[in-house]
């Protein structure tokens, strides 16, 4: 079996099931993890199914389709990421273990659009202290530990494992214009940490830094992909069943030109999302965030204009894929910021 038949087959399975499983959007953490998605990209040998970013882009695009209300961009996508990123060592082997089997909830503190590691690493004489706060980290809410980006004296990027309970740490949940997402600040002031949570990566900190703010990038970009191929979906689909002067609208011709962009919008956004995929970076990444997030603005903006009164209604459900992409355009850069750092390699 090819991959594109394996990826095929994973985006029918998690859309029947995310269409089953569903409460009013939001679905269990429990179900991701008997789905085996949380641990897609962890290691074999501590429970994951050793996948790639691929897989779990998959996952997150079927996400967005669903406009499902889960915690597993921060759970899963950030966290599972930050810990593979880590140089191997037994404490956090430790902890890596019972985040795949879902026992312990982790979420990476990682600001949506800033310095990537806002934490500061001290040494006193009464031990390792660690200072600091992220602002609109995901999933932060209900994690019982938390993954924080720091630097030490020298300047050093690494991640921190801290109790989410911990004194001196905080996690203040911030209201957001999207219901089915959950943003939170983490505050810290002088919270103790023990040796053995002082984490290293894997190479280049800096490089490994980078790479875990072009993860959560991309990711969002998925989702917003799901968000607009969601919404053309059930713009056609309205189309054909909702009739003016006798003729579904579906029929006019400013209707089909509108459904033709939309499909145009979205097969450019699916290019720039493969291409980011296949070969990460900043340039590749840059260039799907600034677009698809865009794009799923416009789309969900333009699929609530052709359901006509309907699709202002609270019923219609459109109004929920219209927020969670106004809230996906800001989150980890917006399109200006992406398109300003692609404007560099021409300077």
């Amino acid at each position: 079996m090819s991959f594109a038949e394996i990826h095929d087959e994973l985006r029918s399975v998690a859309a029947d099931l995310l269409a089953k499983a569903a409460d009013n959007g939001a679905v269990d953490w429990s179900l991701l993890i008997q789905a085996g998605w949380v641990g897609l990209e962890a290691p074999e040998e501590v429970g994951g199914a050793g996948a790639g970013f691929a897989e779990v882009a998959v996952i997150c695009e079927e996400l967005g389709r669903a406009a499902a209300s889960t915690a597993y961009l921060g759970g899963a996508v950030l966290a599972i990421g930050a810990l593979c990123a880590l140089a191997t060592n037994a404490s956090r082997d430790a902890l890596l273990q019972p985040v795949v089997a879902g026992t312990t909830r982790v979420a990476l503190a990682l600001p949506a659009g800033a310095e990537p590691a806002p934490f500061e690493l001290a040494t006193t004489r009464l031990g390792w202290r660690i200072h600091g706060r992220a602002d609109f980290v995901p999933d932060a809410v209900g994690a019982q530990r938390l993954l924080l980006p720091a630097r030490d004296a020298d300047g050093v990027a690494m991640l921190v494992d801290v109790a989410a309970d911990a004194p001196g740490l905080a996690v203040t949940e911030r209201p957001v214009l999207d219901a089915t997402r959950g943003l939170a600040t983490v505050t810290v002031e002088g919270a103790e940490v023990d040796e053995d949570a002082v984490w290293r990566f894997d190479g280049d900190p800096e490089a490994q830094l980078c790479a875990l703010t072009e993860r959560a990038a991309l990711a969002v970009a998925c989702d917003s992909l799901g968000i607009a191929q969601a919404m053309l979906d059930a713009t056609v689909s309205y189309a054909g069943v909702r009739q003016q002067f006798g003729h579904p609208i579906g029929s006019f011709q400013a209707v089909k030109h509108a459904c033709a962009d939309m499909l145009v919008q979205i097969s450019v956004a699916r290019q720039l999302v493969n291409a980011a995929i296949e070969s990460p970076g900043p340039r590749t990444v840059s260039m799907a965030k600034a677009y698809v997030t865009e794009t799923a603005v416009e789309v969900a903006g333009k699929a609530m204009q052709l359901h006509g009164g309907i699709g202002y209604t609270w019923e219609s459900g459109v109004h929920v894929y219209l927020k969670r992409a106004a809230l996906n355009r800001s989150l980890f850069g917006s399109p200006a910021e992406h398109r300003a750092k692609l404007a560099t390699r021409y300077r």
